[in-house]
């Protein structure tokens, strides 16, 4: 099995925190959303994770050695792809053609899912999708009476189905979804100036290939700040019988309200933190209040009484207020 992760894309709905950290490396709960990601996807199968192959923009070295120590973390290998032009979905899996032989997932990394089965290694393709009450924001998949998939609608103004498609995707042979996409690009086949994956699906549904949809118990969005604050929220609410306050924080007159995410060197004291809040390391909270809240790594907040936010790294926060979102390297003083 491998693992083919499309993240070029910065994130401008979650400004100002992708400006500095690309969306797929920004933390819940202590770790990158890519992290969380492909660590859930590998437990989804039996089979034995060969690589993970990542497709990304100029993010620079920094984020290529956290990509392959994710891979590592995971007992495999990672392989970095390079997409230098946003060229569409089909392209930016593309990228990564010399990886696409054998079973793979192909995942998206602007997203999160909840979902308790297997992989069913003997179908030709599985597209992973949500129930959404309104569908019209959504590329969509009909079915029939067997329930395989007949078509691929994007938007529809009209209701065709309410299964939308989540951005994960299983295939027993990468060699002919490689080869739809090859398609797609020396045919010059766009869609909005953008070669679209949805192009390959109906070439290898033309072709033969029964592709059928696995649903998800919850699919958690990661795309904007109130979105990432509610995925937080929901992650720590899935993982809260783990241990999530690192021995090495310092707590001092300090009521945490579970699930909360502590880590390494921290420091809170005199101050109330939780529900649903992640602390990253190195970060220091005093005379506050926190709740449903991301505060990320080496900031310093006091006399604070903030929810629904999120404060970026090396962030110092002084004063008060209750919903916001301060990316990297602010200061704030009132």
């Amino acid at each position: 099995m491998k693992i083919i992760v499309p993240m070029a894309g910065r994130g401008s709905r979650l400004r100002p925190h992708t400006l500095t950290t690309p969306k797929p490396l920004v933390k819940i709960a202590g770790k990158p959303i890519v992290h969380r990601l492909v660590e859930d996807l590998a437990s989804m199968s039996d089979e034995v994770l060969e690589e993970i192959a990542f497709v990304i923009g100029d993010f620079g070295d920094t984020v290529v050695k956290e990509l392959l120590e994710i891979a590592e973390s995971l007992g495999t290998k990672g392989t970095i792809y390079y997409q230098e032009e946003p060229l569409g979905t089909a392209h930016a899996i593309l990228c990564a053609a010399d990886s696409m032989e054998g079973n793979i997932i192909v995942a998206f990394a602007d997203t999160l899912f909840k979902a308790d089965f297997s992989i069913d290694k003997f179908e030709d393709g599985i597209i992973y999708t949500q129930k959404v009450e309104d569908p019209s924001a959504f590329g969509v998949v009909k079915l029939n009476s067997e329930g395989v998939i007949t078509d691929f609608v994007e938007k529809p103004e009209e209701f065709v189905s309410d299964q939308a498609i989540i951005g994960i995707y299983y295939f027993k042979e990468g060699e002919r979804l490689r080869d739809e996409l090859q398609y797609l690009v020396d045919q010059n086949i766009m869609n909005d100036g953008e070669y679209q994956l949805t192009g390959a699906l109906e070439n290898l549904k033309a072709k033969g290939a029964r592709l059928k949809p696995g649903t998800v118990e919850e699919w958690l969005d990661c795309g904007n700040k109130d979105a990432i604050v509610n995925t937080n929220q929901r992650y720590l609410t899935y993982i809260q019988e783990q241990e999530l306050v690192h021995d090495s924080a310092q707590l001092d007159n300090v009521v945490l309200v579970s699930p909360v995410y502590v880590g390494k060197n921290v420091k809170i004291s005199n101050a109330v933190v939780g529900p649903y809040v992640s602390v990253g390391d190195n970060t220091i909270i005093e005379n506050s209040v926190v709740q449903n809240s991301i505060v990320q790594e080496d900031s310093d907040i006091r006399r604070v009484n903030i929810e629904n936010s999120v404060v970026g790294n090396h962030v110092v926060y002084r004063g008060r207020a209750k919903d916001l979102s301060i990316g990297d390297f602010t200061s704030v003083k009132e």
